[in-house]
């Protein structure tokens, strides 16, 4: 509970900052490409040589694309029902199926689940979340964007195994079996440290809800599928199959997460609803972090 708070704590700096006129409006930015260069690749480069490879780790990593499959088709049948123009339903097909499963998933999962979790959550995000931001976002947002350059094969391996946490859990793969040297264990576990503060204290920092009247329905149609059917969908999964412990746990609570932050910048650069994707990414994380001790709760 006492992380929890230190969570909102950190939230309510960022949104205060925003607020100082001396803090340039690109804070948020620079704290983001800290997180995403340096305490992320830390985080992954600790947790990742303490994977035990067990039948277990597929849960996590099945998951995430189940669902994105199920999202998908329904917001594309909620599209054709509903007479959504285009660039909602690009903007919907993009933000609602990656949740938030590094910036807010790990520190969430460290606090309310423990540090026994974190290899799962680990799993969940980088075999899941990360690649499918790497492939799945940036071939939808060629699509729907009218701006956007075409994706080649080429260019998407390039943007997958260039990435500092992919290089980071490659890394990590190969060392499993071998103890850093003292020096080096101590510059991951303090730069992993910083993960939570810098990343709550970023979104804080660009937190905003921002969207028009016409938009009520596709966002409350999102909020309802990010939120209740995607965690509610995970846990179906499992337990029909009787599977249970804290790899399903892990996946259902990684499931319940708020949309993600990067995909959202995306959907935003590429030109699709803007304001939208705004009012989702806002509401979701101020909602999730009422919503997600419920689940953790529940799952406990």
């Amino acid at each position: 509970m006492d992380n929890f708070v230190l969570i909102l704590a950190y939230l309510m700096i960022g949104v205060l900052l925003r607020r100082l006129p001396a803090m340039p409006q690109s804070s948020g930015i620079a704290l983001n490409m800290y997180v995403l260069y340096v305490a992320l690749p830390a985080l992954i480069l600790k947790n990742v040589p303490q994977l035990q490879f067990s039948a277990e780790l597929l849960i996590p990593a099945v998951t995430p694309w189940f669902l994105l499959l199920v999202v998908v088709a329904t917001v594309l049948l909620l599209s054709k029902w509903l007479n959504w123009p285009r660039e909602v339903t690009g903007a919907l097909l993009i933000v609602l199926p990656l949740g938030n499963t590094s910036f807010l998933g790990f520190p969430m999962t460290a606090a309310l689940f423990g540090d026994a979790a974190m290899p799962y959550a680990v799993v969940y995000d980088q075999i899941g979340s990360f690649i499918a931001l790497a492939s799945y976002v940036t071939i939808i947002a060629a699509l729907y964007s009218p701006t956007a350059a075409k994706p080649t094969f080429k260019g998407i391996a390039v943007k997958i195994i260039t990435f500092p946490s992919f290089i980071a859990l490659a890394l990590g793969l190969l060392l499993r079996g071998y103890d850093y040297p003292p020096i080096i264990t101590q510059l991951i576990d303090n730069l992993a440290a910083t993960l939570v503060p810098v990343v709550m204290v970023a979104v804080g920092f660009a937190l905003t809800v921002k969207f028009s009247k016409s938009e009520v329905v596709p966002l409350l149609s999102a909020l309802g599928i990010k939120l209740l059917m995607m965690p509610l969908l995970a846990a179906a999964l499992w337990l029909t199959l009787g599977y249970s412990g804290v790899a399903v746990n892990i996946s259902i609570f990684q499931a319940a997460m708020p949309p993600m932050i990067s995909a959202g910048a995306i959907a935003i650069m590429a030109g699709l609803a803007p304001r939208l994707v705004s009012g989702i990414i806002g509401l979701g994380i101020l909602l999730g972090l009422l919503t997600l001790p419920v689940v953790s709760w529940l799952l406990h």
